[in-house]
């Protein structure tokens, strides 16, 4: 794999760059890779070759935060009322 050097990118570039990487947690190699291919590579099919394209443009966008807060929503509608069983 080939290594590329990136000079003069303006400032607010940088930060964004940086800003997107601690938001995932990625080094800003990855992050800068990641954006990258999003743009320039076909989308592979997912399983079953079949694409919906309605949501897609919203995968891998949430914070960690964000998916945390999201996961514990899901865990408060999955509680099950013992009430309701008997």
């Amino acid at each position: 794999m080939r290594t590329i050097t990136l000079r003069n990118l303006p400032a607010e570039l940088e930060a964004r760059l940086e800003a997107k990487a601690a938001e995932r947690g990625w080094s800003l190699s990855k992050t800068v890779t990641r954006l990258l291919e999003a743009q320039l590579l076909p989308p592979s099919p997912p399983l079953g070759g079949r694409r919906h394209l309605d949501l897609d443009h919203l995968a891998g966008s949430w914070s960690r935060e964000e998916a945390d807060e999201f996961d514990a929503a899901l865990q408060e509608q999955r509680r099950i009322d013992p009430e309701f069983w008997e």
